[in-house]
This record gives C-alpha cells, sequence and structure tokens, in this order.
C-alpha cells in the first residue's frame, strides 16, 4: 500500500463524506438539560446531542470499525491492531473531537441546521467545531482501512459530548474506559497547537433588594447565551410610572446611537420600543469566540453603558451598573478589573463577559478568562475579588481548566509539525499556542492537530459558521497521513 493509494480513496469518497457531513449538521446538538426518552432512557445533554453521537457510532459501524456507547455521555469508535495470541497488547492512539455545539444564534445566511451547500461551502453550526474535523477523521480512517492498511497501534475515536461547556461527559467517559496512550484532537489549527491558555469561569453576582421604589424600575436585564462566546444581543426592560420618563429615555437612546454609530469598526444595532407598561431597549454587537473577544463587539457592554446613563430607583442597581462600566465595559485583557497577566510564551490574558442575567433577587455577569500558560487562576483571583467586594458584589468560581504547554522541539510537536508540512508545503507556520480549550488537556501526550489552516477565517461561534469542501478534503488527507504514521509498528510518542 502507498500513500497515493488511500490519498485517491479519499477523492472517491468525498460525495459519501459530505453527505454523511450534512447529515450530522442537521442535528441540533446544542446542550439540554438532562432528557429521558420514552422507554426511560436518559439523554444527559438532550436528545439532539444523543442523537448526533447515535448517529456518528452507528456511522463507524458501517465502515467496519467497533462503536460502543457509554451510557450516552460518549462513545468511541475503534480500529483494533489484530493481536496474535501471547503478544502483548498494543497502545492506542486516540482522536478525541467532540458532536456538541454552541448555540447557533440568528441573522445566518442559511438556517445553521440545514448543512446548505453553496459556493463551494458547506453551512452550519459545527461545521468547524466540531463536526466536520470528526468526520474527516473517521474517513480518514475509512479510506486507510478500504485500501487494507493494518495499524500496528490501536486506533479509538473518542465522541465527546458537552466539551463547548463542563466536560462533564468526558470526565464520565475517562473514568469509565481510561485515556489513550497519546494522540490528538481535531479541534484547534493547523500546524500544531503546542500550548493553550488555562481557563476559568466565574460569575460576578449582586444581590438586589427586591423591592420598587418610585422612579425608573428594571423589568427585565439579559444578554448572551454562552460564556464562553463574545454576547451578540442584549436587552433590558425599563419601568417608570413618572409621566414622560419614556421620552427621555427614547431622547438618550437616540443621543447615545449617534456617539456609537461604529466600535472598532463594528457597526452596533440599537433600538427602543414599548413594551406593554414599559419600554425595551436592545442592543446587537457582533460574536466571537470567548478565545477571541477582540474580535467581537459585546452587546452586553453596550447596553451596560447606556444603562449607565440613566438613574435607577434602586441604588444597587445603580452600583452594579456603575462597577461594570468602570471596571469591564470594553476592555477584553482584563486591565480594569486587576487581572491583566501577559508572558512571552502565549501572550496577553483575555477576558469575556458571556452572559448577563436578572431574576429580581440577584444580577449574575458571568465571565470566561483565559490566562498565560505559564500563570494559575490565583494570580488574579484575588485583585478581581478586592475590585468587587468594593460594590458588595460576590464571586462565585467554577472548576478552572489548568494550561498545557509542549516545547516545540518535543518529537511530539515535531511529528505533527513533519505531517503538516508534507501534506501542505507550507514551510512558513510553525507552532503556536492558542487561547482555546480542547480536549488535549483531558490526558497526556495530546495536543491540537487542526482543523483550521493558517489565514482561514475562523467562524467557530459566529453566524454563518461554514467550512470549505476542498479544506474538508484536505484535512482528511491530513488526517489519514497521522492516523498511518502514528500506528507504524516502530512509533514512539
Amino acid at each position: 500500500m502507498e500513500k497515493k493509494d488511500y490519498l485517491a480513496k479519499i477523492e472517491a469518497n468525498m460525495e459519501e463524506e459530505i453527505s454523511f457531513l450534512q447529515k450530522l449538521i442537521q442535528l441540533n446538538s446544542e446542550e439540554r438539560p438532562e432528557e429521558k426518552g420514552p422507554n426511560g432512557e436518559v439523554y444527559p445533554f438532550g436528545k439532539g446531542v444523543y442523537d448526533s453521537l447515535a448517529l456518528t457510532l452507528e456511522e463507524g459501524e458501517k465502515m467496519g470499525f467497533v462503536p460502543k456507547n457509554v451510557d450516552n455521555y460518549g462513545g468511541h469508535i475503534d480500529w483494533l491492531a489484530p493481536l496474535e495470541e501471547g503478544e502483548e497488547k498494543p497502545k492506542t492512539m486516540g482522536i478525541l473531537g467532540h458532536l456538541d455545539v454552541v448555540p447557533a444564534g440568528e441573522g445566518w445566511s442559511f438556517e445553521p441546521y440545514s448543512g446548505a451547500v453553496s459556493d463551494g461551502y458547506i453551512y452550519g453550526r459545527g461545521t468547524t467545531d466540531d463536526k466536520g474535523p470528526v468526520v474527516a477523521a473517521l474517513f480518514a480512517m475509512k479510506a486507510l482501512k478500504e485500501v487494507g492498511y493494518t495499524p500496528a497501534k490501536n486506533i479509538r475515536v473518542i465522541l465527546g459530548c458537552d466539551e463547548e461547556t463542563n466536560w462533564k461527559g468526558m470526565d464520565y467517559y475517562l473514568e469509565k474506559e481510561g485515556t489513550p496512550d497519546y494522540g490528538f484532537t481535531p479541534d484547534g489549527d493547523f500546524p500544531v497547537i503546542n500550548g493553550e491558555k488555562g481557563i476559568a469561569n466565574f460569575d460576578i453576582v449582586r444581590k438586589i433588594n427586591d423591592r420598587e421604589a418610585k422612579g425608573l424600575n428594571l423589568r427585565a436585564l439579559e444578554g448572551g447565551s454562552a460564556k464562553n462566546m463574545v454576547p451578540e444581543k442584549a436587552r433590558a426592560l425599563l419601568n417608570s410610572t413618572e409621566k414622560g420618563a419614556y421620552d427621555k429615555i427614547k431622547e438618550k437612546l437616540e443621543d447615545f446611537k449617534a456617539t456609537h454609530l461604529e466600535i472598532n469598526g463594528i457597526e452596533p444595532i440599537i433600538t427602543g420600543k414599548p413594551v406593554g407598561k414599559s419600554y425595551e431597549v436592545s442592543f446587537e454587537g457582533k460574536s466571537a469566540h470567548g478565545a477571541h473577544p477582540e474580535l467581537g463587539l459585546n452587546a452586553v457592554s453596550l447596553l451596560m453603558e447606556f444603562l449607565g446613563e440613566l438613574n435607577f430607583a434602586n441604588e444597587e442597581i445603580n452600583d452594579t451598573v456603575d462597577f461594570y462600566n468602570k471596571h469591564i465595559g470594553y476592555d477584553v485583557y482584563g486591565q480594569r478589573i486587576g487581572c491583566q497577566l501577559e508572558d512571552e510564551k502565549s501572550g496577553k490574558l483575555t477576558f469575556n463577559v458571556g452572559v448577563l442575567s436578572f431574576d429580581k433577587k440577584s444580577i449574575t455577569i458571568s465571565v470566561n478568562v483565559r490566562y498565560p500558560v505559564t500563570k494559575s487562576d490565583e494570580d488574579f483571583y484575588p485583585n478581581v475579588s478586592e475590585i468587587a467586594g468594593r460594590y458588595d458584589l460576590g464571586i462565585v468560581k467554577y472548576p478552572s481548566q489548568e494550561p498545557i504547554y509542549f516545547d516545540v522541539d518535543s518529537p511530539m510537536i515535531k511529528t505533527f509539525m513533519e505531517i503538516y508540512r508534507e501534506n501542505t508545503g507550507d514551510m512558513e507556520n510553525g507552532p503556536i499556542t492558542i487561547g482555546g480549550g480542547t480536549y488535549a488537556r483531558s490526558m497526556n501526550n495530546c495536543v491540537a492537530f487542526g482543523a483550521l489552516f493558517p489565514g482561514d477565517p475562523d467562524l467557530m461561534h459566529q453566524r454563518d459558521e461554514r467550512l470549505a469542501l476542498d479544506r474538508l478534503e484536505t484535512m482528511t488527507k491530513i488526517y489519514a497521513d497521522a492516523i498511518y504514521k502514528l500506528t507504524q509498528p516502530d512509533f514512539e510518542m
């Protein structure tokens, strides 16, 4: 068997590969609260995530591999190396991907769960993060198998179900099944990612006295849908019994629009309208991945800046708005809240407010921080807590994901760089560190290898997420080469 054989097979299978990816995209796998089926079966992350898992396992079985569903928390597809009696069990090379997606949002050119193909692209939530790359890895295995390749190591494609949120599914899966010996996750960037920043999620919470006083009151306050996304939309519902109050708010809103025609090259959409006996103000910015908040425009920050021009009857609300505008605002590097950090290996800490919520008893500001690989969350939490405490705000911490880092001269990084360069001819780009978090953190000897190519727009977590069909073919060929080389008898990671 020669390399040209499995590359030709990949080309022959592309129509089938695209068709399967369309079917997978058409399943809305945004994580939902636990659901139960008609026979009492439990779907820990909702029926849509389960359906995506079941479909992928079924496809793996059709290809001749061995699938396993681990209590609907995750699963894998195995290609087992032949084992003669008395031989030592071969090592396992893992490919860790995920089938859940972030919320789609609105304003797409095509329906986000249509899998529409147009002008050389396939559109849909998950095309790049991470269904497209998972399908590429699976069809790379299929091509190798069809041309008669026999791996010397076991190959295991692990399918995660809640990578975009809490990783409870992967924790459960690994506890039940254990970890591969080495491998990669197709959920990052090419050429190869040798470092991932630490990730910390926390809430900044202000308890609100439930009483309403005479004057302007807050009926609703909301923005964003996930901590790891820059909120595209935010709104507040305002109420007052004072005569002419809404005319004044409308006038302030018009002045605000006139002075906010463009922010960092992005044109916000700002509207106001009566809603029953209240008045609603709405703000639309631009979504982006939480690892790159500088690429978006945070609608929550727009909303809070405008609310800072109003005077609420409840001083606790005024104080919270004041805190936000003084210590967060549009700052995406955490300087104003005292958590700016930086190192040479991975650059600056990034700070993203992903969700704003209000339940009349409290206001919650949900934050996602990506901190440098040489730092820890204890390098910034004390400063954040101290500044928040000045406003009687509390901090609710969630478990952090520690950073990972491999030297650029390590055997692992060199191996993946060789594979990438052999398949692309790109000799200029080298290993990179990222603010994103991948499943590479969940096991030893694992890095993120693709699938975003240098220079291509990063559309993960954004509207009109799409994948070029020629890129799908190229990444499939790269993964086939990686699987081949990483499962040779003499390969050692």
